[in-house]
């Protein structure tokens, strides 16, 4: 299983050619994490209540309803006991506690689910033990 972080699952909703090849080729389950969903959508309503007029509130909503439908077409991974079990086991670690919580999680889910996780951030995700990491933007 790959899983999509959500800075990868902005560049498929963008078109960015590699990565929509790439999505179409896996011969594996593409998934997002319930973290990238939030992360999204938190975008798209911080969007729809700044809009300053008519038109960008029915922007904001137009990309709020894509985005909506765009996310629902992958399996969520949501936390359940094994991926609770692998966030208090890198929480102690002192290289993760370095990285956001939100990303933590996201290792969290992704290891619990024995997957590979698909993100431009080797910086974060590579501090953490046992993590596989693919970059499919490049």
């Amino acid at each position: 299983m790959f899983v999509l972080d959500s800075d990868t699952l902005s560049l498929l909703f963008r078109g960015h050619g590699r990565v929509t090849e790439r999505v179409a080729r896996a011969t594996e389950e593409v998934a997002i994490t319930l973290i990238s969903r939030i992360e999204i959508l938190q975008g798209r309503f911080a969007s729809l209540l700044k809009a300053e007029n008519r038109e960008k509130l029915l922007q904001a909503q137009r990309r709020l309803d894509e985005s909506e439908k765009d996310l629902n077409q992958f399996t969520i991974l949501v936390i359940d006991s094994a991926a609770a079990a692998e966030f208090e086991r890198l929480r102690p670690n002192k290289k993760p506690k370095k990285i956001g919580r939100a990303d933590l999680l996201i290792a969290a889910l992704t290891l619990a689910n024995r997957a590979t996780l698909v993100t431009r951030n080797r910086k974060d995700f590579g501090q953490v033990p046992g993590l596989d990491i693919e970059d499919w933007s490049v």
